[in-house]
């Protein structure tokens, strides 16, 4: 009885999924927990597998169509035993006598036949959008280098060998484009400038990048987003960090960051200002008494937010090695709907990549995101002396419907003030 393949249970909120590739082709036998087909969602990549095995006899959804819940993308059905193959196929038919030289080319083709097949054996982990790139420029995936620790070949790889390419082909076009010896060069007329390539490409977007698109349009048209600035001297926090560095990666096996600190003053100062730590819904506000705070997190296919569960019940070292996990797997494609789901604040620290001040975006429906910058040495007035520092600058960006600004510069200000004496975050949480 043939066996229907359709789109599984995406995740929570999520009813759509595109159709990335296909591990196995029409007519490829398949086993028990074989991967049939990658799903791209908004949030993750999701592998779909034979619930039987048998003959992938139909592939109802190519690569690149949009499906839902329940879609039918293929269906498989019973492999015939040899013995039954053979029975089909009723008397042996008589064989064609080969013409002179026809079994020298048969047997020439069926070796390279076997060549490609030995070539093509080896299957290496390719990401969805990693491979649609690839066919659409050509490009040779067995000649891709990857950087990525499980092996897996990602969008970036792609991109690098394509400019690799791109460099060494023009390399050869500029010296024939060099006069010979003896021959005059050519000469411009005054005024005018050498025709050059207008190249243009076109690339679709992957969903997750559409949701990205969609979800900060959506934050723009559906909040009263305002943001409020400060600024925090970070010149205690960089000395505990240079006294007990050593010893907590030591103790702990993980570097001590700034993030651990700031996640820690946010929940002291979100405790103090609840409305930070709320959503709207309709015409009323929920207010959370619980801190999962989402830490973004940049990777190649888009700015992914997973959360930290309980924040306020984790330690400095249980939040580092989280945030250093997320940044592994969000590397390598490996992050989960469960830590991509739901969170109540969120964090981004635009300063890892030199970002000196910023207006970060609403993540609803969350109705406020705290950006952290570059630490930078600046002159300030301390005490009636003008002194170097290391600075930074904050920024909150919050829903105006249900936050006011005094609360907000408030809730800036107490991030500031824990954030400037660390030592008291291990009284005040």
């Amino acid at each position: 009885m043939p066996s229907k393949i359709v789109v599984p249970e995406l995740g929570e909120s999520i009813v759509e999924a595109t159709v990335g590739h296909w591990r196995k082709n029409q007519g490829d036998r398949v086993a028990v927990g074989d991967v049939l087909v990658e799903l791209e969602t908004e949030k993750v990549d999701l592998e779909v597998g034979a619930e039987r095995a048998g003959v992938l006899a139909r592939i109802e959804r190519k690569e690149g169509e949009d499906v839902k819940i329940g879609d039918l993308l293929g269906v498989i059905e019973e492999a015939p035993s040899d013995g039954a193959a053979a029975a089909k196929g009723g008397e042996a038919k008589p064989t064609k006598k080969a013409e002179p030289g026809e079994t020298g080319m048969k047997e020439e083709a069926g070796i390279a036949a076997a060549a490609e097949a030995d070539e093509a054996a080896p299957k290496r982990m390719v990401t969805p959008l990693a491979r649609r790139i690839a066919e659409e420029h050509g490009v040779d995936l067995s000649q891709v280098q990857t950087s990525d620790a499980a092996g897996r070949i990602r969008q970036r790889d792609v991109e690098s060998f394509m400019e690799n390419q791109s460099a060494e082909a023009a390399a050869p076009t500029k010296s024939a484009g060099k006069p010979a010896a003896g021959q005059p060069a050519p000469q411009l007329v005054p005024g005018s400038a050498a025709p050059r390539a207008r190249l243009e490409e076109r690339v679709r977007m992957s969903r997750r990048r559409q949701t990205i698109a969609r979800r900060l349009v959506e934050a723009q048209h559906t909040a009263a987003m305002l943001t409020t600035f400060n600024e925090v001297d970070m010149t205690e926090l960089m000395q505990l960090r240079a006294r007990w560095k050593e010893k907590f990666k030591k103790q702990h096996g993980v570097s001590l960051g700034i993030s651990s600190f700031f996640v820690k003053a946010s929940i002291g100062a979100l405790r103090q200002f609840p409305r930070l730590n709320a959503e709207v819904q309709g015409t009323e506000m929920v207010l959370k008494h619980y801190y999962d705070i989402g830490v973004a997190v940049g990777a190649s296919e888009g700015l992914v937010v997973p959360v930290l569960r309980d924040a306020d019940q984790m330690s400095f070292a249980e939040i580092e090695t989280a945030i250093k996990e997320f940044a592994r797997k969000a590397s390598a494609g490996e992050l989960t709907l469960d830590e991509l789901r739901g969170g109540t604040f969120t964090l981004s620290n635009g300063g890892v990549y030199g970002s000196l001040l910023s207006t970060p975006i609403l993540n609803p429906p969350q109705v406020g995101i705290l950006g952290l910058h570059k630490i930078e040495d600046r002159a300030v007035p301390v005490e009636g002396k003008v002194e170097i520092r290391p600075m930074m600058y904050l920024a909150l960006s919050y829903d105006h419907r249900i936050v006011d600004g005094t609360e907000a510069v408030q809730f800036l200000v107490r991030v500031k003030e824990l954030v400037e004496d660390p030592a008291s975050l291990l009284f005040t949480l």
